[in-house]
């Protein structure tokens, strides 16, 4: 287990049409767009809300995509030795996808999943970490949720690889409980037993909007999908799960309706 809890840093869309995404998510999340050069091998957009860089969009590798990956949003969890934290992922029955790697000035990476399959990225930067955003900063991600197929048993794992600590529990009745969990601080997100149109283990994110129905409104127009919702949740905040036009899911979050 770490010395410290070790949170998300990251978030990064791998898709199909890199153009049509991120004209989409500008319009609903409100993000500025910027290509980055970086050395990569393939087209990297940096997306941020104000002057605080948020996520990547790049387009779908071909490998991931002959191995039936498809457009999906990512986390990078960060750590202080991605090399050791891929080993601890693997020791604990987690898959490697992709072993430590170098980004040129940027920093080194890995790809790895839960035992249960759930994917996710390993992430030590270069330098000094940027300081997170305020919680509730529009544009920022606000919530990150964990389908699993056997919550309590996933908890562990993360506790035990990051320092996670659980929060509140909410008894959802037929659905299950829905764990909340936290690094360090306050809550950072929840776990629960994935819903049955939930065809594997996977990551959700939530990102903050000021506006639930508005945005709601933006992700149709602009040629998204509803999921679930709008609802309402336990602390008073709306949320909407939704697709982009190129069947990646993501969530929005908001304070109003």
């Amino acid at each position: 287990m770490p010395t410290s809890p070790n949170a998300f840093v990251w978030y990064e869309l791998m898709t199909t049409d890199a153009d049509a995404a991120k004209a989409f998510y500008r319009a609903v999340v409100g993000w500025d767009a910027q290509e980055w050069g970086g050395g990569r091998e393939m087209r990297y957009i940096i997306m941020s809300a104000g002057e605080k860089m948020v996520a990547g969009l790049m387009p779908l590798p071909a490998e991931v995509s002959a191995a039936g990956g498809r457009p999906g949003w990512l986390g990078y969890v960060g750590t202080n030795d991605v090399d050791a934290a891929t080993q601890r992922v693997s020791q604990a029955g987690g898959a490697v996808y992709r072993a430590p790697a170098d980004i040129p000035d940027v920093g080194r990476f890995s790809v790895v999943a839960d035992p249960q399959g759930a994917v996710f990225m390993l992430f030590t930067p270069l330098g000094a970490d940027d300081s997170p955003a305020a919680a509730g900063t529009a544009g920022h991600v606000g919530w990150r949720e964990l389908y699993a197929s056997d919550w309590p048993r996933a908890f562990d794992f993360y506790s035990a690889q990051f320092g996670w600590t659980k929060a509140d529990a909410v008894d959802m009745g037929p659905m299950g409980i829905y764990q909340l969990f936290a690094a360090g601080g306050e809550p950072i997100g929840g776990m629960m037993n994935k819903p049955d149109g939930v065809p594997s283990p996977a990551w959700l994110f939530y990102f903050n909007v000021p506006e639930i129905d508005a945005a709601v409104a933006r992700v149709t127009d602009n040629g998204g999908g509803i999921l679930t919702g709008p609802l309402q949740v336990p602390g008073g905040s709306w949320i909407v799960q939704c697709m982009d036009p190129q069947g990646a899911m993501f969530a929005l979050v908001a304070c109003t309706r």
